[in-house]
């Protein structure tokens, strides 16, 4: 296992940050701010930074983002806020991710106290799952005075944000840091509960004047033909596996992984940190249609990856031999897999809640009734930040739901 898995890249000095925001135009239009889902609001925060008003850059951070801290360490700012920086078209934009990790952890080294919470209006509201959906949506209700508790199936709260993400780009430590924020807003958090098993979502609805359910795509896809192969694991099951390990497993000498978005990319560069010697990753997609993003992409590529592109996979032996077929050009492979890893896909776990797919397509709420959805399951972009604003946007439903009465 190399040094650095479990440690995460260094943040930006403070001489650092102050020259990164030095670097903005003051847009008028602000078009980072514009292009943030979680409506952040970089360009207030940076402006706040530049004149040397780091209190309250890291307030307006943190108030309009709960989960700030781990938005700014895994958000694909490339595809939001950075790709429309005004920046872009003189040199290279501003880098609000690191300026934002910066605030946030200044805001944790000197004990900042930026939320608080209204009087309690006597509404109880059940959240089912703690990943960045539950957690934004959680916050913010009981920040409107609103008594939450939360229904976790696993023993900590996070969801992928602990269990999948690997710890070089997100430590644990972060990840307890922004649930404590919550915790001392006075939401409650029941774990090793699994909703739909242990308690009947009928008599949570029964109990709480309305819930959440923010439940994620938790189940990675399987296809049919590695049923019977030796050697192959779910990408999430895998990251889940390392992340509660500490990067303590062992490894073959050979891995393959099969997918292009970003978890196949953390699985592989995974592999590789943890010392595997040969890592491929073959893609459905080509380089020109990946999913995974710019960042993640590159860093799976400096890992000494090797990544073939527009492959399907098309037969898989039991000794774990793989045979793939390209999608375009005349070409067969087979290669030879100590452990395959399948990063294909995921979907939500819905057994036993009482909502189906159907419900999912309407917006963040069940018709006729006070269950209400956010997340992966819910339409957009599945992305961490993309789920901060859907948890954001459920909250708002809610309190027009239950008439925003204190």
């Amino acid at each position: 296992m190399t040094k650095d898995y479990l440690e995460e890249e260094p943040g930006l000095t403070p001489r650092l940050v102050m020259e990164e925001a030095a670097r903005c135009l003051l847009c008028l239009d602000a078009p980072c701010s514009a292009n943030c889902p979680a409506g952040t609001d970089p360009a207030k925060f940076i402006r706040s930074v530049r004149f040397k008003n780091v209190e309250g850059a890291a307030s307006t951070v943190r108030e309009n983002n709960i989960l700030a801290g781990i938005c700014a360490r895994v958000c694909p700012v490339e595809k939001y806020c950075e790709k429309a920086c005004s920046r872009t078209g003189i040199d290279r934009p501003i880098q609000i991710s690191k300026i934002q990790r910066y605030l946030t952890d200044y805001e944790s080294c000197t004990h900042m106290n930026v939320l608080e919470k209204k009087p309690l209006n006597g509404k109880k509201v059940a959240v089912v799952g703690s990943g960045p959906a539950g957690l934004t949506a959680a916050g913010n209700l009981a920040l409107q005075g609103y008594s939450v508790t939360v229904f976790e199936k696993y023993p900590h709260a996070g969801g992928y944000l602990r269990y999948g993400i690997p710890s070089y780009r997100l430590p644990n430590e972060v990840v307890d840091r922004e649930v404590k924020i919550i915790e001392d807003l006075g939401v409650e958090f029941k774990y090793n509960t699994n909703v739909g098993i242990d308690v009947l979502l009928g008599n949570l609805k029964k109990e709480y004047d309305a819930v959440i359910l923010a439940v994620g795509f938790s189940k990675g896809k399987m296809l049919d033909m590695f049923k019977e192969t030796k050697h192959v694991e779910l990408a999430v099951d895998f990251l889940k596996r390392v992340k509660e390990a500490k990067g303590k497993i062992r490894l073959p000498k050979n891995a393959v992984v099969i997918g292009g978005g970003d978890v196949a990319m953390d699985a592989a560069t995974t592999l590789k940190k943890l010392g595997c010697e040969n890592v491929t990753d073959v893609a459905y997609e080509q380089f020109s249609e990946f999913r995974a993003s710019e960042k993640e992409l590159a860093l799976t590529r400096d890992m000494g990856v090797t990544i073939l592109d527009g492959y399907i996979p098309t037969a898989a032996s039991k000794s774990g031999t793989l045979t793939f077929k390209h999608r375009v050009i005349n070409s067969q492979l087979k290669i030879k897999s100590g452990l395959t890893i399948l990063a294909i896909g995921q979907a939500s776990d819905l057994e036993g809640l009482e909502v189906t797919n159907d419900d999912l397509k309407k917006n963040y709420q069940v018709s006729g009734s006070n269950l209400f959805f956010a997340g992966d399951i819910a339409q957009g972009d599945k992305t961490v930040v993309y789920a901060v604003k859907t948890g954001k946007e459920v909250c708002k439903e809610v309190m027009k739901y239950l008439g925003g009465k204190k």
